[in-house]
């Protein structure tokens, strides 16, 4: 650590000053130690409010840090600062970059090669297919994954890294011990394992609306690009899409059906020039060329079938004719698959138990399944 963290904690917490305001103290002085050092009037000199100033100065404020600090320590949560070696060098290209980050897990994956993948809370059995299946295929080859944790298409692309014990991060619009949604903790604790959880907000901050586009912009900026999957007119997802764009970075998207709403996003941006992603080797087509080699260097861990059949020899014929019926773009209710499949109840409900346990397809509430792509 090259500065003190309650410098940075006190940067953080203290109001009227901003990220903007603290990377200009910082450039300014070049160590905490200078800028604590400094006088109101040198501060109101650099163009600091004096309210600012005195409060940014008062041991009320220090108090308040030191007891965020001991937080952080409490909770096993790393605080890492844009002074840190180990801060991420493509986040700190931003115009904006957090001056200090809340970490759980292994921070180095921050500096990783990495793809960001965003969409729509309110995702269809499609997208969340999607994305699924772009995280996993990128994940496999040595990318991080990126997202924001939230329901749809975020908890898709998080999920797809971890079921081939992929990296993953998740950038929280929350402090690290305000999960949100709720029902996301325990995948949290999962990319904990296997990449990391981070935030720009202290610990006891909630989910506030206007805390979400404010934290898109590192999802943005620490990725190589960005892949929009599902969005509706007025998504907050679009933001990420213009941050990157703005941040020079490259701007993907899935195509969608041209009647659903959750299409506008994507089909937009495909309009508007960004790169059209069919699969994963259509991102990997637009890293930059040491990162693209290295990902499409052949891999003897992955063993991949290019037989052209379009299920494996291990299904049974029952499983067969269960796929044959589902689709990965909407979902199949079982009453409907045991009118059209002619089994038997029971043989219905044994083989879509079998087929689930393959990970060959997937169920939704209300006794609706999907086929996994």
């Amino acid at each position: 650590m090259t500065s003190d963290p309650v410098h940075f904690l006190i940067l953080t917490i203290v109001e009227g000053l901003g990220c903007r305001g603290a990377q200009r103290l910082l450039e300014t002085y070049q160590t905490t130690s200078s800028l604590f050092s400094a006088s109101v009037q040198d501060l109101v000199h650099q163009g600091v409010p004096e309210f600012v100033a005195r409060t940014l100065l008062s041991d009320r404020l220090k108090s308040q840090a030191e007891a965020e600090l001991a937080k952080c320590q409490q909770n096993q949560v790393e605080i890492l600062t844009i002074l840190d070696e180990s801060y991420p060098q493509l986040l700190k290209q931003i115009y904006d970059p957090p001056i200090l980050l809340f970490v759980k897990g292994d921070a180095t994956f921050l500096s990783s090669p990495t793809i960001a993948i965003v969409g729509s809370r309110r995702a269809t059995p499609y997208g969340i297919n999607a994305a699924e299946k772009l995280a996993r295929e990128l994940a496999r080859r040595g990318l991080t994954i990126c997202s924001g944790l939230a329901r749809g298409i975020d908890s898709a692309a998080h999920r797809g890294a971890l079921e081939v014990h992929g990296k993953t991060i998740a950038v929280l619009g929350s402090g690290l011990d305000q999960i949100y949604p709720r029902e996301n903790k325990k995948m949290a604790q999962q990319i904990e394992q296997g990449g990391c959880v981070i935030s720009e907000f202290p610990l006891g901050t909630g989910p506030s609306p206007q805390n979400f586009p404010i934290r898109n912009r590192i999802i943005s900026g620490l990725s190589l690009g960005t892949c929009l999957v599902e969005a509706a007119e007025f998504s907050g997802s679009l933001i990420t899409g213009r941050l990157a764009l703005e941040q020079g970075r490259e701007v993907m998207a899935v195509p969608g059906n041209i009647t659903s709403p959750n299409s506008f996003g994507p089909n937009l941006w495909i309009k508007q020039g960004a790169k059209l992603i069919q699969t994963w080797e259509d991102i990997v087509e637009e890293l930059p060329r040491p990162i693209k080699e290295q990902v499409l260097k052949p891999q003897s861990a992955l063993t991949e079938s290019h037989d052209g059949t379009l299920f494996p020899e291990v299904l049974t014929a029952s499983e067969k004719c269960v796929l044959e019926l589902l689709r990965d773009d909407a979902a199949s209710h079982v009453d409907h698959l045991l009118e059209r499949s002619r089994l038997t109840s029971a043989e219905l409900l044994s083989t879509l138990s079998e087929l689930e346990m393959k990970d060959k397809i997937k169920q939704l509430p209300g006794k609706n399944f999907v086929r996994k792509t």
